[in-house]
């Protein structure tokens, strides 16, 4: 029932959390606290996304779509949420930017740099991965209104609040007609979600690591026990984060955009790059857009939702010049290299180096 991965990411989990968490009770060095929560995140979120692969498995092709949508990014809402209570608004906005720009500049490039380096030249039929890219441009458009508004003083400068509101509301109102799309995939047949990879992707998923089926309920029981965990972890590591970055002199922009970011969602997205090194291009570059289309479509508006119940009322979408110019410049560049249906070791080092260059700019703040 278990792989060998799983049962080393079980044990890669539990010690790392119960690390984390003792270090926590006994408040040990920020820093310290800091790396090994941040540790524990990036596993726990790996465990999150192992699970929801196991129980879309079960349930079916056409559920996990729906169910990579609604709880593959659990550990990283966490993290938002209680980053949020903290008062580290900086954070939230950032690391929101962030885990689009770690999967489709870092995570992308390092899938092209890997499959180009051992295959040359890999293409891919590029009409999902297409659509992820043009959905992922056009979410990320939507996210920007607010901050344009507030940038170029037009009229609804000072409603940047309830403008967020109802954005949040648009964009999980798009989520909600994609669900139809996705319910009618099924595993011999094309999928048409626009924010969701092929329906053979969990297969190949299994098949690059290696990993093997559980039973319904071993599914759900996992993948609760990760959402229970996760939660710990995530706070255990924001409480951790103000006294961290002040001792390291970093930024909070740096920290989310680049730290929280990478931890609470992109390393469980590697796949990709090993479906890349697998030389399956298709569901490669699939499984590393919709990622970031979903933070787009789900996690940046539900925040918003959400933020007055955790004593957050004025948090907005209006994000930084530089940001947003992050943002929006991931988001083509992302649809630019997916267009043409092929990719190069060199687009992927490029990618990576422009994810290097924007995450440098951030470190002051």
């Amino acid at each position: 029932m278990f792989s060998s991965r799983d049962k080393k990411l079980f044990a890669l989990t539990a010690a790392l959390t119960i690390a984390a968490g003792a270090l926590y009770v006994m408040g040990a060095n920020p820093v310290l606290r800091f790396v090994v929560a941040g540790a524990a995140l990036a596993v726990m979120a790996s465990l999150v996304g192992r699970s929801v692969e196991a129980l879309g498995d079960r349930l079916g092709p056409a559920a996990t779509g729906i169910l990579q949508s609604a709880l593959g990014n659990l550990p990283e809402l966490f993290v938002i949420i209680f980053s949020l209570k903290a008062g580290l608004d900086d954070v939230v906005r950032s690391t929101i930017v962030g885990s689009i720009l770690a999967n489709v500049l870092l995570v992308l490039g390092l899938a092209f740099l890997a499959g180009g380096l051992k295959h040359g030249k890999q293409k891919f039929s590029g009409e999902q991965s297409r659509s992820l890219g043009l959905m992922l441009v056009l979410a990320v458009f939507i996210l920007a209104i607010p901050a344009l508004t507030a940038a170029l003083h037009t009229p609804a400068e000072g409603h940047e609040r309830e403008l967020s509101v109802i954005i949040s509301i648009v964009l999980l109102a798009l989520f909600a007609l994609s669900l139809p799309a996705t319910l009618r995939k099924t595993s011999d047949t094309e999928a048409t979600s626009p924010i969701a990879a092929d329906a053979g992707v969990g297969e190949q998923i299994r098949e690059a690591t290696h990993t093997g089926e559980w039973p319904l309920q071993v599914a759900i029981g996992m993948l609760g026990a990760a959402a229970v965990g996760a939660a710990f972890v995530s706070e255990w590591f924001v409480d951790a984060l103000t006294p961290a970055i002040e001792t390291l002199g970093i930024s909070q922009a740096f920290a989310g955009l680049v730290i929280v970011a990478i931890a609470g969602n992109a390393v469980e997205n590697v796949v990709g790059i090993q479906l890349m090194r697998r030389n399956q291009p298709d569901y490669g570059v699939q499984v590393v857009l919709q990622s970031p289309v979903q933070v787009a479509m789900t996690i940046a508006p539900l925040v918003v939702l959400v933020a007055p119940l955790v004593g957050a009322a004025g948090f907005t979408l209006v994000l930084s010049p530089m940001l947003i110019a992050a943002l929006v410049m991931s988001a083509i560049v992302a649809f630019f290299v997916v267009i043409d249906g092929e990719s190069t070791w060199f687009e992927g080092a490029v990618l990576v180096a422009l994810y290097c260059a924007i995450a440098s700019a951030f470190w002051w703040g």
